[in-house]
């Protein structure tokens, strides 16, 4: 015999009528938050807060005197940049410094690096800190020593002289003011990129290279299948900064040397901004120069960032 039970059901509003327990935040989450808020503020005030004056003040006629008044120009400052043949130079001596650098940033240091691996013990270390060391000069010394190499009376042309050999003031003859400049700014250069590379080979496992050398590999084929694959996220690192920093690192050199001359044959780009702003007192001019090439190394950023999956591999 079954004895039916009816049980009340709970209505639904009663259910959804229910406190709901609310999530509170400790005071000891926030802590870490702390920790960043000094990077947080000084990215903001050194870096996005620059750039957001500069987009403001390219619309602007302004000459940076606090007492004159901004005019409002809307985009003529950038129509009037494009078509400025100051900047077409610039922007081909930037491509220059650039091709030129990729030598001395990537392709000599790969080299370097690769015949320092032959030394063995403390000597390696040695030998790469003596190539390392140039990088460590300040540009002001370096720009004295050099400018002291090259000048007229100096000890290259003074060497040379005895060879029977005459050497024009390097820095006053357009054809080779620019050569000059890439030598003297990539003997620091390459100091920078023997240790980035030397650091990426320090993360290759040998392990690669004695296997393959087991089954009968060369040098030349463990170097070509092997060890530059597996650096090839460093290069790609160096490739990007390259291209990225190389007007920017010969900028105080030109300041120096050349100042941009003769007939703006080492002129680049960061310069002709230091030239629009500070020299001409023009900040519109010069805030909508800095905001296309700002756009303009932006997007080849992005463009290596998208393909660096492809142009990498990783030890997996």
């Amino acid at each position: 015999m079954f004895v039916a039970v009816s049980v009340p059901e709970t209505p639904t509003e009663e259910v959804d009528a229910a406190p709901r327990t609310r999530r509170r935040i400790r005071p000891g989450a926030l802590v870490p938050y702390l920790y960043i808020l000094p990077g947080v503020f000084f990215l903001v005030m050194w870096t996005y807060s620059p750039l957001v004056q500069t987009f403001s003040l390219s619309f602007y006629d302004w000459n940076l005197l606090p007492t004159s008044p901004k005019t409002f120009v809307g985009i003529d400052n950038y129509t009037e940049v494009v078509q400025l043949p100051e900047l077409q130079t610039a922007i081909v001596n930037t491509v220059v410094y650039i091709a030129a650098f990729l030598v001395f940033s990537l392709v000599l240091p790969i080299v370097i690096a690769l015949v320092s691996r032959q030394v063995q013990g403390r000597a390696r270390t040695i030998y790469q800190a003596l190539i390392f060391v140039p990088f460590l000069i300040t540009p002001v010394a370096t720009s004295a020593v050099w400018r002291w190499l090259f000048a007229e009376q100096g000890a290259l042309p003074t060497v040379l002289a005895h060879l029977g050999i005459d050497m024009p003031n390097v820095f006053r003859d357009p054809s080779i003011a620019i050569w000059a400049v890439i030598v003297i700014v990539g003997w620091q250069m390459l100091g920078f990129g023997v240790l980035v590379v030397a650091a990426g080979f320090a993360g290759i496992s040998p392990d690669y290279a004695q296997a393959a050398s087991l089954d009968g590999a060369g040098f030349a084929r463990i170097t070509r299948k092997i060890t530059m694959p597996l650096l090839s996220p460093t290069i790609v690192f160096l490739a990007l900064m390259t291209i990225l920093l190389a007007a920017q690192w010969t900028y105080p050199i030109i300041d120096l040397l050349t100042q941009g001359g003769p007939s703006n044959s080492t002129t680049n780009i960061y310069y002709l901004l230091y030239q629009f702003g500070f020299q001409n007192f023009d900040a519109g001019i010069s805030s909508a120069a800095g905001v296309i090439f700002f756009l303009g190394f932006g997007l080849i950023a992005l463009l290596f960032l998208e393909l660096q999956d492809r142009l990498s591999f990783y030890d997996n």
